[in-house]
């Protein structure tokens, strides 16, 4: 069906953060359109059955700060059942690849390390966090792994006060048909365009004019939820231009973290919900979560340049580093009862380039700049424009919901 001309709100990107938008204004008297580039709802959160019995989640798969997540009541709403087990990681580590001992000192480490950016972001002054490791300490390369899991990025491209901004409850959940599964519910009943990629938005005129590869469609307001990387190179464009919004999304890119799923033969030989990874003193590195809910299998997590290096190298690259690196620490034996099932490839997706955002050194800032409205007619959302809740499902939907009575507000003073 083609698109209509006109409506009273557009809105670009069917993520969690256009899906939170649309669920607020649903109600509200307002006419309005989800415009969607892909061929689905959920964005940068999707779910896969990866294998008959294996369910996978391609993109975010934790509900983070699960006491404060507005997910969590929308999963109960819609009768999605939570998974409290304590999530595979800091302590949670299985077998001899990591002992006790070492565990303890490098979490005491990595502890130490989060209390200094604490401390220095006191004063107000950024910097790049890799600063603040203590000289010569071993596990300095892990902790820059770990960096790339939680940023999606080393630590010299994170800013510390953008990092010390963060908020975390450390509560973590999981959805047991998969968080993608729940953003896709979560989008029933809402107007959705799918395969409409958005090229241009016209607001030089009384109303705002979008183009798309469906059409062109008119609006009176338009919130743009689209991806950082997506602004920042003008692969969606404004006109007039909003260099504001352009120098915001460059100070605010997105990171990559990737995720593989393996079958594995006879999983009773491994515990559930466990965590694998090695004492390996090198950032370049996989975490791996064993028998993620009991299924039968093994999810691979990796992040920052060494997950680029891996997409780069082409289709099948990331299950190959794992089963290697998983070999390294279970033995032999374990090459034959482990198979590719999928993988994701976040960089190589036209339509978000990426994982999620983290704010340069020194631009700590351009998280508020990219979420202010312009003239009562734009408005803008997504993960990136959170100030605590940043890089996170929720976060994003909390911010859609945000510009969504940004815009009721407008609307009522007319």
């Amino acid at each position: 069906m083609p698109l209509p001309s006109t409506v009273d709100v557009a809105i670009i990107g069917a993520g969690a953060a256009g899906l939170g938008a649309a669920n607020t204004l649903k109600h509200s008297g307002l006419s309005i359109l989800v415009l969607e580039a892909r061929d689905r709802v959920g964005g940068r959160a999707h779910t896969i059955k990866a294998a008959p019995d294996v369910v996978f989640d391609v993109g975010c798969g934790w509900l983070h700060s699960a006491d404060q997540n507005t997910f969590v009541p929308i999963a109960e709403r819609l009768n999605f059942e939570l998974d409290k087990t304590l999530p595979p990681w800091r302590e949670r580590a299985y077998g001899k690849a990591f002992p006790q001992v070492e565990r303890d000192d490098f979490v005491r480490a990595l502890d130490e390390f989060y209390d200094r950016i604490e401390d220095a972001a006191q004063s107000g002054k950024d910097g790049p966090a890799n600063l603040y490791l203590e000289p010569g300490n071993r596990w300095n390369p892990m902790i820059d792994a770990i960096s790339t899991y939680v940023n999606g990025c080393e630590l010299d491209q994170v800013s510390i006060l953008d990092f010390d901004a963060y908020e975390d409850t450390n509560l973590n959940w999981r959805v047991r048909r998969g968080y993608g599964a729940l953003i896709a519910a979560y989008a029933t009943q809402i107007p959705v365009a799918l395969n409409c990629d958005v090229r241009l938005i016209d607001h030089s005129g009384k109303r705002v004019r979008i183009e798309s590869s469906r059409g062109t469609i008119e609006a009176d307001r338009v919130i743009v939820t689209v991806p950082t990387d997506l602004i920042a190179t003008e692969a969606i464009r404004f006109h007039p231009a909003r260099s504001d919004k352009v120098d915001a999304a460059r100070g605010l890119p997105l990171g990559l973290a990737d995720k593989v799923t393996l079958a594995l033969d006879e999983p009773e030989a491994l515990p559930k919900d466990g965590n694998l990874r090695g004492a390996t003193m090198r950032t370049e590195m996989g975490t791996y979560h064993i028998r993620p809910f009991g299924q039968p299998c093994i999810e691979g997590f990796f992040g920052g340049r060494f997950a680029r290096q891996l997409e780069d190298a082409g289709d099948g690259a990331l299950a190959a580093h794992s089963i290697d690196e998983i070999v390294s620490f279970l033995g032999n034996d374990f090459r034959r009862k482990l198979k590719p099932l999928t993988e994701s490839r976040w960089a190589h997706d036209p339509f978000a380039r990426g994982s999620y955002s983290h704010a340069l050194p020194g631009h700590a800032g351009k998280r508020a700049v990219l979420a202010a409205p312009v003239d009562g007619r734009l408005f803008f959302a997504g993960e990136a424009t959170s100030p605590h809740f940043f890089s996170t499902a929720h976060g994003a939907r909390d911010s859609g919901e945000r510009a969504a009575k940004e815009v009721l507000a407008g609307s009522l003073r007319k």
